[in-house]
C-alpha cells in the first residue's frame, strides 16, 4: 500500500513538475503577439469606402443672385454635440490628417486660402511648448525640463463656417456651398481668464469632402449603424448654427456695426432674408 502510495505521488509531483516547465513559456510571449479581438459584429467598410457626389459645374452666367455669410457652430449646443463624440470628434480628423500632410490648411491672415502652411507652421499653431520644473531623482537637483503638448479635440468650443448662397436660373433654386471650416481656440491668462478667441487655421471644405466622407459622424440618431458621414453633416447642414457676418462694402462683422438685442435680431432677419429667397425661388 506504502510502495502504491509512493508511486502515485512521484507520478503527481512529475505531473506538476511538467506544468510548471510551460509556464514560463507560455509567460514569456509577448502580447502583441496575440490577435486583436473585433470590437463589433461584423467589419465596417461602408464608411471607409465611401464615395462623394461631384458637385455640379455651376456657369457664372447662371448666378443671378449671391450672398457670402459666416457663421459660428457652437459643440456646445445639443443639435452640435457630434462635433466632440469621443468616438470621431471633428478637430482630431482635421489634426490628425494636417499633420500627416493629407489635408492642406491655410492661414489665417485672410479667409480666402491664398497661404498654404507648411508642416512647421501648422506644428506651432498645433503644439504647446511649455516648461516644467523636474527633480533629478540621484543629485536631488531641479532641472527646467521642456515639454510640447498637443492642442485636445476638446480644447476647441466652436467653429467658424464661410458659405455662399447663390440663385441658380439653370435650375431655377436658390442653392449654397460651404467654402471654409476654421476651428477656433479660446486665449486665457496665466489665471485662466478669457482673453478672445483665434481660429487656429482654415480647411478649404470642397477639398477637404473626400477625408470628411472616410470618418463617422456620432449623430444623436438610435441607429448605431448608421452611415452619416461628417460630410453627410456638411451637405445636408445637420447642425446648428448663427450668422456672425454677411458680405458687405466695408467687410465688417454684425458686431462691429451692431450691439445687443439689435445684433440678435439683424442675425435672425439675414436667415429670414435667405428663407424668405428660397421660398420665392419656387416663383420662377
Amino acid at each position: 500500500m506504502t510502495k502504491m502510495l509512493s508511486v502515485q505521488a512521484v507520478r503527481l509531483l512529475l505531473c506538476l513538475t511538467g506544468s510548471l516547465s510551460f509556464m514560463p513559456i507560455a509567460s514569456g510571449q509577448e502580447p502583441e503577439n496575440y490577435p486583436t479581438p473585433l470590437d463589433d459584429i461584423t467589419e465596417r467598410s461602408v464608411v471607409a469606402n465611401h464615395q462623394i457626389l461631384t458637385y455640379q459645374p455651376i456657369r457664372e452666367a447662371d448666378i443671378l443672385w449671391e450672398k457670402r455669410l459666416w457663421r459660428i457652430v457652437d459643440v456646445r449646443e445639443k443639435m452640435n454635440q457630434s462635433f466632440t463624440a469621443p468616438e470621431s470628434p471633428l478637430f482630431k480628423i482635421v489634426f490628425d490628417a494636417a499633420i500627416d500632410g493629407t489635408l492642406p490648411v491655410y492661414s489665417t491672415e485672410n479667409d480666402r486660402f491664398t497661404k498654404r502652411l507648411t508642416l512647421d507652421q501648422i506644428e506651432s499653431k498645433l503644439f504647446k511648448i511649455d516648461t516644467i520644473v523636474t527633480i533629478d531623482l540621484e543629485t536631488g537637483d531641479e532641472m527646467i525640463k521642456i515639454v510640447q503638448n498637443d492642442i485636445s479635440w476638446e480644447d476647441v468650443k466652436r467653429f467658424r463656417i464661410k458659405e455662399t448662397w447663390f440663385f441658380d436660373a439653370n435650375t431655377a433654386t436658390l442653392r449654397h456651398r460651404i467654402l471654409g471650416i476654421a476651428p477656433l481656440l479660446e486665449v486665457r491668462n496665466e489665471n485662466g481668464d478669457f482673453k478672445f478667441e483665434m481660429p487656429l487655421f482654415w480647411v478649404h471644405y470642397p477639398s477637404s469632402r473626400e477625408l470628411l466622407a472616410r470618418h463617422k459622424a456620432i449623430t444623436h440618431m438610435d441607429n448605431w449603424a448608421s452611415t452619416t458621414t461628417w460630410e453627410d453633416v456638411f451637405e445636408m447642414r445637420y447642425f446648428s448654427s448663427s450668422v456672425i457676418k454677411e458680405s458687405n462694402v466695408r467687410d465688417l462683422r454684425l458686431q462691429d456695426m451692431y450691439a445687443g438685442e439689435e445684433l440678435v435680431q439683424k442675425a435672425e432677419a439675414i436667415e429670414d432674408e435667405i428663407f424668405n429667397r428660397e421660398q420665392d425661388s419656387w416663383m420662377w
